[in-house]
């Protein structure tokens, strides 16, 4: 089974824009990862409706180290060149080689 792990960033965006993304992403055959840092991000923010969404979708939390989500999705992509990483963060899609899940066109996700 394909894996994709799912940034703050990625999170964010696809609840703003109304993106169903956990049904998207499940629809291609992906095990949706997010790392536990992200979760911390998203209390942090005070993310409400993003910890509900979550909360009501299958996903697998995984525990990486690293001292927030990008360096923990940074280190996990390295071990898994396999993964895809869905992020809209700048700096992160830079440095991460996997392919990458972006948005287009606002509702859109894409494999790039």
């Amino acid at each position: 089974m394909k894996q994709v792990i799912l940034d703050t960033s990625f999170i964010l965006t696809c609840i703003r824009q109304k993106i169903d993304f956990f049904e998207r992403l499940e629809h291609e055959g992906f095990k949706i990862l997010i790392p536990d840092q992200a979760i911390d991000e998203l209390m942090g923010l005070g993310a409400q409706l993003a910890l509900n969404i979550l909360g009501k979708n299958k996903f697998e939390l995984v525990k990486l180290s690293g001292k927030d989500a990008d360096a923990a999705i940074l280190k996990f992509s390295r071990e898994n060149p396999q993964a895809v990483v869905a992020t809209l963060d700048a700096g992160l899609k830079k440095k991460v080689k996997n392919p990458k899940i972006v948005i287009r066109q606002k509702k859109k996700l894409e494999i790039v």
